[in-house]
């Protein structure tokens, strides 16, 4: 099975040897590779490039810049591209990003759908290799409603050239199983590689809930609740993700992503569980 991370730039200053040892080690699993966040808590550019050559100088694994679109303007985003494009990091995960609050439309002029800046990659890039990846969301994005409307943006990413899709965190195989089928079935022909993150406590649980929309799966939150200490916690989630990499993997899935959360203990657990590593 192949398989991929995701980290983001330090906070502060002071936690950037822990990032930098996390690459070291999770580079020794040889994945494809390790994508970064852009920014942190509205960190600047150069904090995700010095990441992304970081890996680029220190890894075997591909460094993979993510990039957000909504509201910016065109001329904006090329720049923003060709920087990326200079340092020669030139593999990338367009993201719409999230509309300001309250709003439904972008001003004239600017960016709001990600195959926008799908094509605006491929334009910047030229003649130079790379892939374009782009997110996917096995239980349907907030605003897809019932008739599964982000299947319809996929396939606008896909027809603007996007290489494959990596999916939000899910919590049961069957949600990445029956989405696979339902793209499919639209005529979504890209690689969806399942993104899985190890929930190891009920704080962690809540803000990823928060953030993506997912349903809580009560079963986690309930064994996670009931743990009696942090070390007790780490095994319900380690537990849990590696059954669902188990899953996907007998069921024929060839690659995940990790969301490693600047570490590298909890997902090479994970892994090793599954049969991966």
């Amino acid at each position: 099975m192949q398989i991929s991370f995701e980290v983001y730039p330090p906070r502060k200053e002071e936690d950037t040897p822990k990032l930098r040892e996390a690459i070291f080690r999770l580079t020794e699993l040889d994945p494809k590779f390790i994508s970064v966040t852009f920014g942190a808590g509205g960190s600047s550019t150069r904090d995700s490039l010095s990441v992304l050559k970081f890996i680029r100088d220190n890894s075997t694994a591909s460094p993979l810049a993510h990039l957000t679109c909504v509201g910016t303007t065109e001329a904006d985003a090329k720049e923003l591209v060709s920087e990326f494009l200079g340092e020669g990091i030139s593999d990338f995960l367009a993201l719409r990003g999230d509309l300001p609050e309250g709003k439904t439309h972008m001003p004239p002029g600017t960016l709001s759908r990600a195959d926008q800046l799908v094509k605006l990659i491929g334009e910047a890039r030229a003649d130079r290799q790379g892939i374009t990846a782009v997110a996917a969301f096995p239980n349907g994005h907030p605003e897809s409603g019932k008739d599964r409307s982000d299947i319809a943006a996929l396939l606008a990413k896909q027809e603007a050239g996007a290489s494959f899709a990596i999916t939000q965190l899910f919590f049961f195989a069957e949600d990445y199983l029956n989405f696979l089928s339902l793209a499919r079935s639209r005529g979504v022909t890209m690689d969806l590689t399942p993104g899985i993150m190890p929930i190891v406590s009920p704080n962690r649980l809540s803000r990823v809930l928060e953030l993506t929309g997912e349903r809580k799966p009560a079963e986690l939150a309930q064994r996670l609740g009931q743990a009696e200490d942090a070390a007790s916690r780490r095994e319900v989630g380690i537990s849990w993700a590696a059954s669902l990499v188990r899953e996907l993997a007998d069921a024929g899935t060839e690659a995940v992503h990790l969301y490693a959360f600047n570490e590298y203990a909890n997902v090479t657990e994970v892994l090793r569980r599954a049969g991966v590593v």
